[in-house]
C-alpha cells in the first residue's frame, strides 16, 4: 500500500475511535457453540501429527528457539534468559497478543515485541520479519501458552485497530473483488483447492504449513490469502496485518493456543 493509503487506514483507525465503534463481544462470539479452528476442519493424521511433539516439524524451530533464547546477543551480551529465566517465565504470553507498546506508541505484535527487547535489552539489531530466528524464538515463547486460552488484551487502545480489522476483513479487494468474510465466513468448511476453508479463527502461529513445507507466521499466511485474491500484499510489519490480526484474536477469544500448530 502506498504511504497516502496507508495514512488514510490509521486516519480511519482515529476516527473509528472518536466515534466509538465496536465489535461483537467476545463473550457473544464465545457463546456461539458453532466456533471451530482449523485444527477441527483437519483430517485426522494431520490432527495427528500435531498432537505429537516428535512428529510435529514445528518442534523443530522450538528447539532451535530455546537455544537462541539461552544465547548472549548484541553489544549488551544479554540472553534471553537472563532477564526472563526459563522459556515457561513465558507461560500466557503470546495469548495476549497483539497487545500496545507502550515503548513503540502502537500496537505489535509477538515478532515485533521480541525485536523490541532485542534492540532495548541486548543493544542487537532486530532480526528481518519472518527471519528463521524469529520465528523460532516466537515459537518458543508461543509453545508456553499452548493449550491455555486466548486472551486479547481488554485495553481500549487497541478498540479502533481490531476495528479497523474488522473492516479490512469484510472488504472487497483485489481482481478477483473478494474479502476474507467471503471464504471464512460465508463457504467455511467448504473445500478451496482440495483443502477446506478454515474458520478464521487462528490459535496456532506460528504454525508448520504442509503446503509450504515450511513455518510461517499469521502474517504470512494474511500474504499468501491477499495474493490468492490478486490483490497488492501489503509489506511484513505493516499495520493493515497488526489490525487484522488483532480482530482475528478478538474472533478466537477463548480458543486454545495450540503453538506450534500444522496445518495442510
Amino acid at each position: 500500500m502506498a504511504n497516502a493509503g496507508r495514512s488514510a487506514f490509521l486516519a480511519a483507525a482515529g476516527l473509528l475511535a472518536a466515534f466509538g465503534a465496536t465489535l461483537p463481544s467476545a463473550a457473544q462470539q464465545a457463546a456461539d457453540p458453532g466456533r471451530r479452528t482449523g485444527f477441527d476442519v483437519m483430517s485426522p493424521q494431520t490432527q495427528a501429527m500435531q498432537r505429537d511433539d516428535a512428529a510435529n516439524p514445528g518442534m523443530l524451530w522450538a528447539l532451535e528457539g530455546d537455544a537462541l533464547w539461552r544465547a548472549p546477543a548484541g553489544d549488551a551480551g544479554r540472553s534471553c534468559a537472563a532477564c526472563h529465566g526459563e522459556p515457561a517465565s513465558m507461560t500466557g504470553v503470546s495469548a495476549r497478543y497483539p497487545a500496545w507498546s507502550e515503548a513503540a506508541g502502537r500496537p505489535v505484535d509477538l515478532q515485533t515485541r521480541i525485536n523490541l527487547c532485542r534492540v532495548d535489552r541486548q543493544n542487537a539489531p532486530p532480526f528481518a520479519l519472518e527471519s528463521r530466528e524469529l520465528l523460532a524464538l516466537a515459537t518458543l515463547v508461543g509453545r508456553q501458552s499452548r493449550g491455555l486460552p486466548v486472551s486479547p488484551p481488554q485495553d481500549a487502545r487497541l478498540t479502533p485497530i481490531r476495528q479497523a480489522g474488522a473492516d479490512l476483513y469484510a472488504r472487497r479487494q483485489g481482481q478477483l473483488d473478494l474479502s476474507c468474510a467471503d471464504c471464512h465466513d460465508a463457504h467455511v468448511g467448504g473445500r478451496l483447492g482440495g483443502s477446506v476453508i478454515p474458520p478464521a479463527t487462528p490459535t496456532g502461529y506460528p504454525l508448520y504449513r504442509l503446503e509450504w513445507q515450511d513455518l510461517g507466521s499469521l502474517q504470512r499466511r494474511l500474504r499468501n490469502c491477499l495474493t490468492g485474491m490478486r490483490a497488492e500484499p501489503y509489506p511484513f510489519g505493516a499495520p493493515e496485518y497488526v489490525a487484522l490480526e488483532a480482530f482475528l484474536a478478538e474472533r478466537a477469544q477463548g480458543l486454545p493456543v495450540e503453538t506450534p500448530a500444522v496445518r495442510p
